[in-house]
């Protein structure tokens, strides 16, 4: 038996594009466009005749923010899955919006094939991010996790990494064991951790090996 297609709506006051998302969606069979509205507050007034199953809301709206309104479409359907639009990749904003209970968040302008992967990905795993989002949050976590120590440490911690010993480390760095040692301990400190064992599991976690 055939599965009826997911009703999907979208947020976006820029008109331009609404006549765009139609013709993409023209192309899906598993997904219906079943309305674009240029605000919140148009949205919420079809709600109730529409019942979607996925919204797409662009963040910078007219009326009112796309992330502060996700209450309101939670408040008459705790299941439906929101999906923030949004020319900016600014992490703190990524970070307000899955704060809100959003499902996803995808940079413009979409294409039919983003958009596609972006409802498959939802619907099956319940999340989505777009590519160069998924990107971003990588490279930071990596950066955050090597501020924690400085330059000299980080060389140490590349070559403890790669199963390198005091001498060998010291030979590549052109400095004496004792100081190889010291470097050691103060990584041993910064990790709170008494053991190579211990330092090299604990620096897994933060993605260095």
């Amino acid at each position: 038996m055939n599965q009826d297609p997911l009703k999907i709506v979208i947020i976006d006051h820029e008109r331009l594009f609404h006549n765009t998302y139609e013709t993409y969606f023209d192309s899906f069979l598993e997904y219906a466009l079943k309305g674009v509205y240029p605000t919140i507050k148009d949205a919420l007034c079809a709600y109730d005749h529409v019942f979607p199953d996925v919204i797409f809301s662009e963040i910078a709206l007219p009326d009112r923010c796309g992330i502060e309104s996700i209450p309101l479409f939670r408040e008459k359907d705790p299941d439906v899955k929101i999906i923030m639009l949004s020319s900016s990749n600014d992490f703190e904003l990524i970070k307000k919006a899955f704060k809100f209970g959003a499902n996803g968040y995808v940079t413009k302008p979409l294409n039919e094939r983003s958009l596609f992967n972006s409802l498959d990905a939802v619907e099956r795993e319940g999340a989505t991010l777009s590519s160069d989002i998924a990107k971003m949050i990588i490279s930071i976590f990596q950066r955050k996790s090597r501020q924690y120590f400085s330059e000299r440490e980080n060389q140490v911690i590349d070559y403890l990494c790669q199963g390198a010993t005091y001498k060998t480390i010291a030979e590549k760095l052109f400095v004496t064991t004792s100081a190889v040692n010291f470097h050691i301990q103060n990584i041993y400190l910064k990790l709170d951790v008494n053991s190579k064992s211990e330092a090299l599991s604990k620096l897994q976690e933060l993605e260095y090996a």
